[in-house]
């Protein structure tokens, strides 16, 4: 006896699709990036605090100076805070172009971390009064510039158009 004797038409498929799975497992990958995301978080967590202990704790008087290099301690911490969290899992530690985050700071300024590690180690320079760490300094700022430049290429090549008018409205 064939189909056609059971009423089959033809329109109605033999097999019906799978049904994709309403969320994906996270994979093995996934998981990994996870967690070198938060436990990077955590390091810079502990990494802020010091500073600020640092900058409460270091022995001397709270001169002008001091006072400065303390809030330019908590702008830095707060900048730096700010940016991680809206670049949130787009934050890696070697470039990649996950996604072109241009939402707060970075609606403004390309590379916010940067910028506000610079200032927080001003203040930090300006708290401990160590000449040497002006060097440091310039060796940082060298450092991030080139850093910045690679990520600029790899943002380039994956956004284009989109990534060269975002860079020509923000600075750094």
């Amino acid at each position: 006896m064939g189909l056609a004797n059971l009423g089959y038409t033809g329109l109605i498929p033999d097999k019906l699709p799978a049904v994709p799975p309403l969320r994906k497992p996270d994979t093995l990958e996934t998981a990994m990036d996870n967690r070198r995301l938060y436990s990077f978080a955590a390091i810079q967590v502990l990494a802020g605090a010091m500073l600020l202990w640092v900058s409460f704790a270091w022995p001397g008087p709270w001169s002008p100076q001091r006072c400065t290099g303390t809030l330019l301690v908590l702008a830095g911490i707060a900048g730096i805070a700010t940016a991680r969290y809206q670049l949130g899992k787009s934050f890696a530690i070697k470039a990649e172009a996950r996604q072109l985050v241009t939402r707060g700071l970075y609606s403004r300024i390309r590379n916010p971390i940067y910028v506000f590690g610079v200032v927080l180690f001003v203040g930090l320079i300006l708290i401990v009064r160590l000449p040497q760490l002006w060097i440091a300094l310039a060796a940082i700022v060298t450092m991030q510039i080139v850093r910045a430049r690679r990520e600029a290429r790899v943002l380039e090549a994956a956004f284009g158009d989109a990534y060269r008018d975002y860079r020509a409205r923000t600075w750094f």
